[in-house]
């Protein structure tokens, strides 16, 4: 997809440092869908699996498309519970859309190719690099209209995402934690 092609996504073109270009594998009507991105923790407590899966779903139900990076935590938990509607969850990759990380997400992957959508904008073959990720995060946040974050450090990739969505004029969202738990400093911060 290019910045021409009838589907590529409104909200993204309302971005400040949109892609240039994009592969998709899967369901490019999503992308006429509004859209929520949830973020959080790759090691979330069992709340903040049933608080991402309970939301993504409920968001899902109603028509809304749920937005994420295939990492694992409450990113795959958000992946999976909008796909229990159908069709309703966008996976963003810091890969090629042949590729998966992590690898222990390929059944997750596969699915989302063939009842979600798969979006990156690295070319096919494209292995994972720490670079990728920081610019897999602008799009997570340049598809929605507002970022949820579920579980974050101080200092986090997800935080990182809530910080682009807001220079980006979005709406950020986040779930409260306990005060004591390191998961939920970011959820609390001044941002």
């Amino acid at each position: 997809l290019t910045p021409g092609h009838p589907r590529w996504p409104v909200w993204l073109a309302a971005s400040p440092d949109p892609p240039v270009l994009l592969y998709a594998h899967g369901a490019l009507a999503l992308l006429d869908r509004p859209a929520l991105a949830i973020v959080g923790t790759r090691r979330p407590t069992g709340q903040g699996r049933e608080i991402a899966s309970r939301l993504a779903r409920c968001a899902a139900a109603h028509g809304w498309c749920v937005v994420s990076g295939l990492a694992s935590g409450i990113d795959a938990c958000a992946h999976l519970a909008a796909l229990a509607e159908p069709g309703r969850s966008i996976a963003v990759l810091g890969t090629g859309i042949d590729q998966c990380y992590p690898a222990h997400h390929a059944q997750l992957a596969r699915q989302l190719a063939t009842e979600g959508l798969l979006l990156s904008e690295y070319p096919l073959g494209t292995h994972a690099a720490k670079h990728h990720f920081p610019c897999r995060n602008r799009i997570v946040a340049g598809l929605a209209s507002s970022t949820l974050v579920i579980e974050a450090a101080a200092r986090s990739g997800s935080l990182l995402t809530a910080q682009m969505a807001v220079d980006m004029g979005r709406d950020v969202l986040a779930v409260p934690g306990s005060i004591y738990s390191e998961h939920s400093q970011g959820c609390h911060g001044p941002q």
